[in-house]
């Protein structure tokens, strides 16, 4: 019983682990929108997570679609101020954009993830579940959510 136990709260302190690491479970945004480049770029500088931003970049790099569990499209922005952020647009609940080209400008609302490359925006899609605010990208004029 007592290995039972033991076991149960070492789970417990696990998953508090990758919440805290990963926001794995609850990816609440903080209530704010970051919505300039140099905010941004603060965020960065301040390790900060689960942020709401809003923006504008250019991309300099198109990936090869993430296709690990739920499929991402993904592309590297360079922000005015010269950050770059990954995006990590979510194709199985979102219209994956087929027109992305290395200099293009891309306008983006999701939520900003601190890592120590720039920072990666992701939940740029509808939330189907109606728990969460829907983000989007827009490229060309047409909007993607």
């Amino acid at each position: 019983m007592r290995q039972r136990i033991v076991l149960v709260l070492l789970l417990l302190l696990g998953l508090v682990v990758l919440q805290q690491r990963y926001h794995w479970f609850f990816d609440e945004p903080s209530g704010e929108i970051v919505s300039s480049a140099e905010q941004l770029q603060q965020a960065f500088r301040d390790r900060r997570s689960s942020i709401q931003v809003e923006g504008r970049g250019t991309i300099i790099k198109v990936l090869k679609d993430d296709r690990q569990g739920s499929r991402h499209q993904r592309f590297i922005l360079e922000l005015p101020t010269g950050q770059t952020l990954l995006v990590s647009h979510n194709i199985d609940l979102a219209p994956r954009i087929d027109t992305l080209r290395i200099g293009d400008q891309v306008e983006f609302f999701g939520i900003y993830e601190y890592n120590d490359q720039g920072g990666v925006i992701h939940w740029t899609h509808h939330d189907p579940a109606g728990r969460h605010v829907d983000g989007w990208i827009r490229h060309n004029g047409r909007l993607y959510r």
